[in-house]
């Protein structure tokens, strides 16, 4: 990965925490590394546990952001998550998965559209 898309995915990753911060989650973390696979945001809201995936996008022109969660991605974000809830059994019982897609630029109020519980 270029050091342009990762900077524009960190930026991304920002502005999705500053999204949901002001929306009353809690961060717990970013960009946690669990074996072989990431989870980009773990967040808290009352008693609901969130992992969050952040597609950055400058531009929907080729693509929307979110069109790049396959179902490979999602599989890995499974995983993912049944590992960090092996290695925090004090998590809340009820948990999801979301994906914020951030369209434009992260650092000038780009358009942040958020994908509740995509995997049911």
């Amino acid at each position: 990965m270029s050091d342009r898309r990762r900077h524009l995915g960190s930026q991304g990753e920002e502005a999705a925490a500053r999204y949901l911060q002001a929306d009353g989650y809690t961060i717990l973390g970013r960009n946690l590394r669990l074996g072989h696979d990431e989870i980009d945001l773990v967040a808290r809201k009352q008693d609901l546990l969130v992992f969050v995936e952040v597609k950055t996008r400058t531009s929907s022109s080729f693509a929307y952001p979110e069109d790049s969660v396959t179902m490979h991605k999602r599989i890995r974000m499974l995983a993912a998550a049944e590992r960090y809830l092996d290695e925090h059994p004090e998590c809340p019982e009820s948990w999801q998965f979301d994906v914020i897609a951030v369209e434009g630029d992260p650092q000038r109020d780009p358009v942040i559209t958020h994908f509740e519980n995509v995997l049911s």
